[in-house]
């Protein structure tokens, strides 16, 4: 396990750490790391929902373009299988995700926080895929998420020319779900702990098919997708959660139910 990226874990939330001063740049090291840490809070049964964040300065300014810069067409048809499965194993975490944005998130940066379910962004934040000034595009799913999220034209001109997009901006078009207006340094991860602490003593495998049917279903046309939803609200009568949940509403009316993650 790597210096670099740490999970951290108090009362149910697990926060990815990056730590890489000063500007979080996402080298083989972190990414590496970074899938470790994305399978064990998979696998942790005390980790309710994720926060993945940079600091209080910035998330992630990109991948490391010193790295980068003296590498092969093989070196990078080896590397970019690492540099699409660690954002891959985020977006595959079968809990709640929000990225806690500060500062600048750009391209693998924005690549991260585009991987999770939920994005916070502070108000002097900074998002964009600017890899085409370097005469590349973005290569850790950044041109297939944008699309997904804010639309292919809108995509398009963020990709194309790689410009900044300022947090307002990302708020109107849906490239980030708030935006904090406030100074204090620590407001954009309390922000982001407070939208999932909700989550933590919920339903655990009834949010975990929740997330897998829409973003499975998001791939795949109209009648697969309710064919995966069918399959996975049928299995979830299997579990304690769905008993509890059911007795719970008959006797004492919605939302008293207190659930085991079971």
């Amino acid at each position: 396990m790597s210096d670099l990226v740490r999970l951290e874990v108090a009362d149910g939330i697990g926060t990815i750490r990056l730590d890489r001063p000063p500007m979080n740049a996402l080298n083989a090291e972190i990414q590496t790391a970074f899938l470790a840490v994305c399978r064990e809070a998979s696998e942790r049964k005390d980790v309710a929902a994720v926060i993945v964040y940079g600091g209080e300065k910035v998330f992630a300014a990109g991948a490391d373009i010193k790295e980068m810069e003296a590498m092969t067409y093989t070196d990078m048809a080896d590397h970019s299988v690492l540099l699409q499965d660690f954002t891959r194993a985020l977006a595959r975490i079968p809990k709640p995700t929000v990225a806690a944005i500060t500062g600048y998130a750009l391209g693998g940066g924005c690549e991260v926080a585009l991987a999770c379910d939920f994005r916070v962004a502070g108000k002097k934040a900074r998002l964009g895929q600017p890899e085409i000034l370097l005469g590349v595009i973005p290569g850790a799913g950044g041109t297939q998420r944008l699309a997904r999220l804010v639309g292919p034209a809108k995509a398009k001109d963020i990709v194309f020319s790689g410009r900044f997009v300022p947090a307002d901006e990302a708020l109107a078009i849906g490239l980030v779900d708030e935006v904090v207006d406030s100074e204090e340094p620590d407001a954009v991860y309390a922000a982001a702990r407070a939208r999932v602490a909700p989550f933590v003593g919920g339903p655990a495998y009834a949010i975990r098919a929740a997330k897998e049917a829409i973003d499975r279903g998001l791939e795949v046309d109209l009648e697969s997708g309710l064919e995966i939803e069918r399959m996975l609200f049928s299995a979830l009568f299997a579990t304690k959660d769905r008993a509890t949940g059911m007795r719970s509403f008959v006797e004492n009316g919605p939302g008293r139910a207190a659930f085991e993650g079971a």
